[in-house]
């Protein structure tokens, strides 16, 4: 049904298993393939990096976010925040439906620490409007965060319209849980495990989820299933679990 979507949010880690010591896109894209999500938002993604290439022999050539997009996800955006001598990495939506535009908003809160948020309008057919996707990866500080929240509100009310529906999802670093005030009570957003289960999922670590860090806040969707994917093979990619929805468009 063409008012459907499913979409998958994951911390991929760099494409190294825990402690860095695999390669694991190899593994990964398989994962992502199985999910048969429409649109997957994924944060830590390596655009470039001189010495992994020479160090281990299954390093692919292309960047991660093109590597992981292969055939399936045939539109894909990716937002460059870190960078470092031996490359980068940022920031990656991968989709099914065309990407119209897309931006990458710098909101670092300070220079040991580059954050951004990765904006892409889709068109998917027969939608009246276009749907708005935001991929985030907050800071590792109160205070940063909260500053990175306000720039998201402000992004949103100036670039969203207030009739589209918008998907936010990624990594919010938010071990106290507050990312919700903001976004619910001034945007008019709904996290959908705090919809289907009465709280944020818990999705770190992986092996054993403790920390409710990952989110996925939506506008204009009835959700019909959330999931938190753990355990085999999960656990062994990426330190973080990974989120899923099934919505139907309102």
């Amino acid at each position: 049904m063409l008012n459907k979507l499913h979409i998958a949010t994951y911390n991929i880690h760099k494409g190294f298993s825990h402690f860095n010591r695999r390669v694991m896109v190899h593994q990964l894209r398989d994962s992502l393939r199985a999910l048969n999500a429409d649109i997957i938002f994924l944060q830590e993604v390596v655009g470039e990096h001189k010495g992994h290439g020479a160090r281990f022999e299954n390093w692919p050539e292309s960047p991660q976010y093109e590597f992981l997009a292969d055939s399936i996800w045939t539109d894909f955006a990716y937002g460059k925040n870190a960078v470092y001598d031996e490359g980068h990495h940022g920031n990656a939506i991968l989709s099914r439906y065309p990407i119209l535009r897309w931006d990458n908003v710098d909101v670092s809160a300070h220079r040991f620490e580059s954050r951004g948020l990765l904006h892409c309008e889709i068109g998917i057919p027969q939608w009246r409007e276009n749907l708005h996707c935001i991929c985030v990866h907050l800071g590792l500080f109160k205070r940063g965060r909260s500053r990175q929240l306000q720039l998201l509100e402000r992004h949103i009310e100036e670039l969203v319209p207030k009739d589209a529906p918008l998907v936010i999802a990624g990594d919010f670093n938010d071990w106290r849980e507050m990312a919700s005030r903001v976004l619910a009570q001034r945007l008019a957003l709904a996290e959908v495990f705090e919809l289907t289960e009465g709280r944020s999922a818990r999705t770190f670590p992986a092996t054993l989820p403790l920390f409710r860090l990952d989110r996925i806040y939506v506008r204009g969707f009835h959700i019909e299933r959330a999931q938190v994917h753990q355990g085999h093979p999960w656990s062994k990619i990426s330190d973080h679990a990974v989120l899923s929805a099934q919505m139907i468009l309102r």
